[in-house]
């Protein structure tokens, strides 16, 4: 895709990404947002500024470098901003993802309470 060995490439739209070799917004979207952690990072700064070691002390399991790479593709993405005191935020962009996140955020909560349902059934039930 024309980049250096060893860089990784940022999705962007109008730029090549998993599915899209013409990047098209939506396939940039969802390259961006399937990579591990990169949603988790935006549902974090959903109440505010949250400096780096904060994040990292958040979210369990993500090592410094993985939670670097996707502040930097991120912030790079237009979806986080850095503030002056070297903190995190999310950019305008970043608020309408939360936006468009809400209907999700209702479907799963719907969800688990049908597969909690379901589990909780007789089997003797279903026959």
């Amino acid at each position: 895709m024309g980049h250096n060995e060893g860089e990784v490439e940022r999705p962007l739209p109008g730029r090549p990404v998993r599915g899209s070799d013409t990047g098209r917004p939506m396939m940039a979207a969802l390259d961006l947002f399937g990579r591990r952690w990169a949603l988790r990072i935006v549902w974090e700064l959903r109440f505010g500024k949250s400096r780096f070691s904060d994040l990292r002390n958040d979210i369990e399991g993500i090592s410094s470098s993985t939670l670097s790479q996707r502040l930097s593709e991120l912030t790079a993405a237009h979806i986080v901003t850095q503030t002056s005191d070297g903190a995190y935020r999310l950019s305008y962009q970043g608020k309408a993802l939360l936006l468009a996140l809400g209907p999700l955020e209702l479907w799963a909560k719907a969800w688990a309470k049908a597969v909690r349902e379901d589990a909780e059934e007789d089997p003797a039930d279903q026959a």
